[in-house]
């Protein structure tokens, strides 16, 4: 996500599938830690945030390409899946029915994880 003094954010450094909307989540996360980072740099003159820009953006970013698999996996039929897959697929849809548990953990990261 930076190449020198060229920051990217947003599709410019990384895409998701839209399954998990986490596209416009992943652009704002990304600008947040940016905005920290060059404020740092220009009020203390402290570049350990603009260094470690990219790493703590990509561990936001893998956890929704995580959840846009999952979400794509769970809401999708594929031509090449089998009937275990297609059996697996079932009873993934009755636990996030039936489990608070999972409910809870779809919606935290549907709605997207602290920064």
């Amino acid at each position: 996500m930076r190449y020198k003094r060229l920051f990217l954010a947003g599709d410019a450094a990384h895409i998701v599938p839209p399954t998990g909307a986490k596209g416009l989540n992943l652009a704002a996360s990304d600008a947040y830690y940016l905005a920290q980072a060059i404020s740092a740099v220009f009020n203390s003159k402290n570049e350990s945030l603009i260094d470690s820009y990219s790493d703590r953006c990509l561990k936001r970013i893998w956890k929704a390409e995580r959840f846009s698999w999952y979400m794509t996996s769970l809401l999708h039929k594929f031509p090449n899946d089998d009937l275990f897959s297609q059996r697996i697929q079932g009873a993934e849809i009755d636990y996030v029915a039936n489990s608070k548990a999972m409910q809870m953990a779809l919606a935290e990261n549907y709605i997207g994880l602290p920064l």
